[in-house]
């Protein structure tokens, strides 16, 4: 088997790790790319194929796992080339991007003759040999992304068509890193009032498992705090018009000033202090997802 994935974040270089490591030849694109996604490459042993149409002439299915807003613009960029290729390359976008969103990249990708997948991945990056995400894959072609398991992926195959899949994705995340949002919120509000340890002590004792949580959460938060930014917008556009959907905007502009925070001053910035005092877990600066 042959696979693109691009781009070579945390997520898409962990993939690519595991399937390489399962035996598939894995390709990428690291044109403009970091030294960070190129390190990523290396370590995962990825191909890298700078031109778009050698790429896409390489391989047999295609991984779309870049931030929200780079979604369609992918789609973009590769769907000339994929038109040339007669239906023969699997376009699989593995995007936290609404149903709306993923429907007009289903348009674009269909009007190259190539087959679409819709996919939504929830869980971190796949480490070592532990079981890794769960990746969530639904429309016409989705029993051809299942070819995957075969790599080292748990791949599920949803009913439904092209939207399914991001729509599991984007409600299970509401409510996990919506929750994560509120945390913040609740910390800095008991901050102002000199109340957080007061706060910390009443969670522990009548909600232990939300402390747990946020506790556990929060330092693996702070440094792709940035990425969560545009998946909170898209969750608001999943929402549309129904009731909570201002909810997830707000939850935007939390991500924001966290991930400013970070840029600023990394692990030392004030408000991290001030999260710390309200959920007391072990700070930690890895770059997990």
């Amino acid at each position: 088997m042959r696979i693109a994935v691009v781009a070579c974040g945390e997520m898409g270089g962990a993939i690519a790790r595991r399937l390489r490591l399962k035996g598939a030849e894995v390709f990428t694109s690291l044109g403009g790319r970091s030294e960070a996604s190129r390190a990523r490459a290396a370590a995962a042993r990825m191909q890298n194929v700078d031109d778009d149409a050698l790429l896409i002439d390489s391989v047999d299915m295609f991984l779309s796992v870049v931030p929200p807003a780079a979604a369609v613009r992918v789609a973009e960029r590769f769907a000339p080339v994929l038109a040339r290729m007669a239906g023969n390359v699997l376009y699989a976008d593995c995007n936290a991007v609404a149903p709306a969103t993923v429907r007009a990249i289903a348009k674009i990708i269909g009007a190259t003759g190539s087959p679409f997948v819709d996919g939504g991945i929830i869980g971190g990056p796949p480490k070592d040999d532990d079981a890794g995400p769960r990746l969530y894959a639904s429309g016409e072609a989705a029993e051809r992304l299942a070819e995957l398991r075969a790599f080292g992926l748990d791949v599920r195959v949803m009913t439904g068509g092209a939207g399914a899949a991001s729509a599991l994705k984007l409600a299970y995340a509401s409510l996990t890193k919506g929750l994560t949002a509120l945390g913040v919120a609740a910390a800095t509000g008991a901050a102002a009032e000199g109340v957080s340890g007061a706060l910390a002590a009443e969670l522990v004792a009548s909600q232990p498992a939300m402390a747990g949580f946020l506790t556990r959460g929060m330092p693996r938060m702070y440094p792709k705090a940035h990425r969560f930014v545009g998946e909170m917008e898209e969750i608001a556009h999943f929402l549309g018009e129904r009731p909570g959907a201002e909810i997830y905007l707000g939850a935007a502009a939390v991500y924001q000033e966290v991930a400013a925070a970070w840029q600023q001053a990394g692990e030392d910035a004030a408000l991290f202090e001030e999260i710390d005092a309200a959920f007391p877990g072990e700070r930690r600066t890895e770059q997990a997802v």
